[in-house]
């Protein structure tokens, strides 16, 4: 019987993954700023809630489980990544070769680019994912008061970074 209930979780986690695949891209996306990249946290996060669906406490919150293991191996690929050694901006400009810009969005990605992980994270999951502040604060650990704390102080840096630019 166990076994039987154990196949059914991970048959739900599989379904979870793939009916919000986009989303949890977006939210790699986010961090990494690379498709390449964001695609692997997202099969590795996927993977890794399959491999410890066990350690799921409640099935209703799938989700938002499977939203915290994105955000915890975004920063884990992150913290990877500072340990690799820098390139001289010279020399990446040698290889420019005048690739196509998009500037859709751009003062905003900018913005939300300089904005401390902590509020980023909290802006994006709330207005680019559309998640509750309860359910932000499941992913993150952290307080609904903590989360609606981070919130408006990220607002406000955006704003006044916006305003900045545009003067």
């Amino acid at each position: 019987m166990a076994l039987f209930k154990k196949e059914r979780l991970e048959d739900q986690i599989a379904e979870c993954a793939e009916q919000y695949k986009e989303n949890y891209y977006r939210l790699a996306y986010s961090y990494v700023k690379n498709v390449d990249d964001a695609l692997d946290i997202v099969q590795e996060s996927v993977y890794k809630a399959i491999y410890s669906g066990k350690s799921l406490k409640n099935q209703d919150y799938i989700k938002t489980w499977i939203y915290k293991i994105v955000v915890n191996t975004s920063l884990d690929f992150l913290r990877k990544q500072k340990k690799n050694i820098v390139v001289d901006e010279e020399l990446l400009e040698s290889f420019d070769f005048g690739a196509i810009d998009d500037y859709e969005d751009f003062d905003l990605q900018k913005a939300l680019d300089n904005l401390p992980f902590k509020y980023r994270t909290v802006v994006t999951l709330r207005y680019f994912e559309d998640m509750k502040i309860n359910e932000i604060a499941e992913i993150l650990n952290e307080n609904t008061n903590t989360v609606k704390t981070r919130l408006y102080k990220s607002l406000e840096m955006l704003r006044i970074k916006i305003s900045d630019e545009e003067v």
